[in-house]
């Protein structure tokens, strides 16, 4: 079957020679470079001739491996009726992610961030038995977001291109099968994407529902930091790392006994003052967690990952406490707080990491200024409310499956998976009829591919210090073929051209005339297209020089031979 044969002087294509001055992270810059996108606003871009093509290419594959498990596409609208939302409670949750807008009768809509609720209703209006069942849907379709601060180009967008589809089964057996079916096309996607990629334990945060993993693709411009482990393999979100919580033998620690630290206000204060490690102290912070003041007790040398704590709470709305919240609460003294003496549980509730285990001895505040107190014991002189991973994770620490150091890395988030159960089952009172005649509540699962960060990830991947390099089932073509020369050179380099194009080879031919070849060389190591021939000074010998992008082998061979290597490619 014939392939496409795009001639550059016909394509709207424009290279830039300099990076962008707000380009932060490596695809971004040579997205734009190569001319595959341009910004339009703070978080929306324009995918132009080339970049709707790699677009379209991941788009494909994504379908294919969709459409060989058995999930039906479908296309549910961008703009949605608030209702659903509110039913769900996630019209509050999303906060100011959400795009709200008011058509001109005062209707309140949003802009899609994703879909469950709508995937719900739609089940429920077309499935009534569980004959009906298993049933998995999907779209491709763009999401909005409010991102605060939307950047690294299309990675961090308001506006982007996702896959998420959508699987109802009448038990949890059958929803597991649904989640290993999408498990492993996500697989199947991600290695003919050429994608390198880790599956981590992940969080389900606002979707939802219980287990649940993320794809991952290690990158420098990442957003999203994993937890490794050399020794065992274990991966996780750092939001999903645990740790075991073991109690200590307490009964040998002398009684509580305060100490005079004036000006001490501060861990580092307090450690210096005493002679003694950060990790001996017990840092007490204090947030509000919906306006109730609540403390969170976690080693001295350890920070609190307020990401984690929001996501352990959520829906609640937590925040940090200001100088103002003292004001009216004289028992507690800014800088010098302790859990001890009937503080924990009574004054406020009391979490704490699983490192404050039972049995642990700790320096705190003695809830008087300028004193603390050593010796406070965990189970003997406070309690502990409610145990929550919580502080910032750091490399070393102990994996929760082998007990060996881990390691951290940085990475794009490409896809997520989670098994939701009855979340939303329950909010539209989805149920379908069961064998014998009563009805069942409908189990679901959620899989989401971000198509156009795959795009970005590949790039942050695959380029080196000259452009881009695509693998070759997303690039914009198989081969780039360039005139570098005069009329010999340009009526060769579109011969074959044709010759490619008739045995099925995708082909960019640059035939600009005017440009330099040493321009024409420079864009084509830009644009990224995994074999470029070069059409130069043997032309009239009919001989043609073919490149590997990646690893920069050249060879020079007669057309014929050219055309039939790459043809074997295919």
């Amino acid at each position: 079957m014939a392939a496409r044969v795009q001639r550059m002087s016909r394509t709207m294509l424009k290279t830039l020679r300099d990076d962008p001055a707000d380009a932060e992270t490596l695809s971004h810059k040579l997205l734009v470079r190569a001319g595959y996108v341009r910004r339009a606003a703070a978080g929306i871009w324009t995918w132009l001739p080339l970049g709707k093509q790699v677009l379209e290419n991941v788009t494909r594959v994504v379908r294919e491996e969709m459409d060989a498990i058995g999930a039906q596409e479908v296309l549910l609208p961008a703009l949605l009726p608030k209702e659903p939302y509110e039913q769900s409670g996630r019209y509050e949750e999303y906060g100011d992610l959400l795009f709200r807008l008011k058509d001109r009768k005062g209707g309140d809509y949003l802009l899609g961030p994703t879909h469950e609720e709508i995937f719900t209703q739609v089940v429920k209006d077309q499935c009534a038995s569980y004959k009906d069942l298993p049933v998995m849907l999907y779209q491709i379709q763009t999401k909005y977001r409010d991102e605060a601060r939307p950047r690294s180009g299309i990675l961090r967008g308001r506006e982007f291109t996702m896959k998420d589809s959508y699987s109802f089964d009448v038990s949890d057996a059958a929803l597991e099968e649904s989640y290993r079916l999408h498990r492993q096309a996500y697989q199947r996607i991600f290695e003919r994407l050429g994608l390198d990629y880790r599956i981590v334990s992940a969080v389900s945060g606002s979707m939802g529902g219980s287990a649940s993993e993320e794809f991952l693709a290690p990158a420098a411009a990442g957003e999203d930091t994993f937890v490794y482990c050399p020794a065992c393999g274990f991966a996780a979100n750092t939001e999903a790392m645990t740790t075991a919580l073991t109690p200590a033998d307490g009964s040998g620690h002398p009684p509580v006994e305060d100490l005079d630290t004036p000006d001490t206000p501060t861990i580092e204060t307090l450690a210096e003052h005493l002679g003694i490690p950060a990790s001996a102290t017990l840092k007490n912070l204090l947030v509000k967690v919906d306006g109730e003041i609540v403390a969170v007790g976690v080693p001295g040398d350890r920070e609190v990952d307020m990401g984690k704590l929001a996501e352990h709470l959520a829906p609640a709305e937590v925040e940090l406490v200001t100088a103002d919240d003292f004001t009216d609460r004289s028992d507690l003294v800014r800088g010098y707080v302790g859990p001890q003496g009937g503080m924990a549980g009574k004054a406020f509730r009391y979490l704490a990491d699983p490192r404050v285990a039972p049995g642990t001895s700790w320096v705190t505040g003695a809830n008087k200024a300028d004193t603390h107190a050593r010796n406070v014991v965990c189970g003997r002189d406070f309690e502990v409310d409610q145990y929550l991973d919580v502080v910032v994770v750091e490399p070393g620490d102990p994996c929760p499956r082998c007990a060996e150091g881990i390691t951290l890395d940085r990475a794009i988030e490409i896809g997520h998976i989670f098994q939701l159960g009855r979340k939303y089952a329950d909010a539209f009172e989805l149920d379908v009829l069961g064998q014998d005649g009563k009805p069942v509540r409908v189990t679901m699962g959620s899989y989401g591919v971000g198509v156009s960060r795959a795009v970005a990830a590949l790039a942050e991947q695959t380029a080196d210090e000259q452009g881009l390099c695509w693998p070759r089932e997303i690039a914009p073509a198989d081969v780039h073929v360039v005139a570098a020369g005069k009329a010999a050179q340009t009526e060769l380099a579109l011969e074959v051209s044709e010759q490619l194009g008739a045995a099925g080879v995708r082909v960019l031919v640059d035939d600009r005339a005017g440009v330099s070849p040493g321009v024409k060389f420079t864009d084509a190591e830009l644009i990224g297209v995994p074999t470029i021939l070069v059409a130069g000074r043997r032309a009239k010998e009919g001989v043609v020089e073919v490149k590997d992008r990646r690893t920069g082998e050249r060879e020079e061979m007669p057309v014929a031979d050219a055309v039939a290597r790459l043809a074997a490619l295919g």
